[in-house]
C-alpha cells in the first residue's frame, strides 16, 4: 500500500513539474517573431528592465489626470492610457490604468483589450455599458449591459468585445483599471474596415451578408482612433 502511496505522490509532483514547466508568460504585444541573432532583437516580451539600483521615483509617477480629454472628434470620446509607455516602472506588474471621458452622446466604439481585463468605475455622469461573449454552443452571443451612474462598478472580461455610450446630454467621465501593463485594443469597425492595406471586399461581403457596395463604402471612411 505505501509503495501506491508512493507512486501517486510521484506521480502528481510529475504533473505539477509538467505543468510549471509548460507555463509561458503572458505576451505583451501581438506578436513576438522569434530570432536567434542578438544583433536583431529588440525587446524580451515587453520591455529591458534597468538596473534596480538606478530607480527613482519617477520612474513610479505620472501625472494630468485631473485634466479631460479631448472629445472634440466623431466619436465623441478620449481614451488617456497609463501603461508602461508612460509609467516605466509598470514594467513585469501587469497593470495599468486609463480615463475615459465622454462629451454628451459620445461614445467608446465596441472593442476589445486582447491581453487584459477591464474594471471600470464612473466618476461623473453616466454610461450605458455592455459586453458580448464569444459563440456559445447554441451559436448565440450573449450581451451583458448595464446603466451606470456615479460610483458605479463594471467588469469587462478579458478579450470580450464591448462598449461605453454616455446617453446623457451632460458630459461624463470613469477611470478603467486594466490586469496587464500593456492591454492592446482592437477597435473593432477600424479593424475591420479600416485595416491597412483593405481587407479584401468580397470577404467582408460574404461575411457580413451585404452588397459589395455597402463594404466599399465603409472602408472608404475614416475611422477614428479616440485612444
Amino acid at each position: 500500500m505505501k509503495g501506491v502511496h508512493f507512486l501517486l505522490t510521484l506521480a502528481i509532483l510529475s504533473l505539477a513539474s509538467s505543468i510549471a514547466s509548460a507555463y509561458d508568460p503572458s505576451p505583451l504585444q501581438d506578436f513576438c517573431v522569434a530570432t536567434d541573432d542578438p544583433a536583431k532583437v529588440l525587446f524580451v516580451n515587453g520591455k529591458f528592465c534597468r538596473d534596480p539600483k538606478l530607480a527613482k521615483a519617477e520612474d513610479f509617477f505620472t501625472s494630468g489626470l485631473d485634466k479631460p480629454g479631448d472629445t472634440n472628434n466623431p466619436v465623441g470620446s478620449n481614451v488617456t492610457a497609463v501603461n508602461v509607455d508612460r509609467i516605466a516602472g509598470l514594467n513585469t506588474l501587469g497593470i495599468s490604468l486609463a480615463r475615459l471621458d465622454f462629451a454628451p452622446y459620445g461614445e467608446n466604439p465596441p472593442h476589445t483589450h486582447p491581453r487584459a481585463t477591464e474594471i471600470l468605475v464612473v466618476i461623473e455622469g453616466t454610461l450605458y455599458v455592455g459586453f458580448v461573449t464569444s459563440n456559445q454552443k447554441d451559436g448565440k452571443n450573449l450581451l451583458f449591459t448595464k446603466v451606470l451612474n456615479k460610483g458605479d462598478v463594471f467588469v469587462f472580461p478579458i478579450g470580450l468585445i464591448h462598449f461605453q455610450f454616455n446617453p446623457a446630454h451632460a458630459p461624463a467621465v470613469a477611470f478603467a483599471g486594466l490586469s496587464s501593463q500593456n492591454p492592446g485594443v482592437i477597435t473593432i469597425a477600424n479593424a475591420v474596415f479600416g485595416s491597412d492595406p483593405p481587407i479584401n471586399p468580397d470577404v467582408l461581403a460574404k461575411a457580413f451578408q451585404v452588397d459589395r457596395n455597402v463594404i466599399d463604402k465603409l472602408q472608404k471612411q475614416f475611422w477614428f482612433d479616440n485612444n
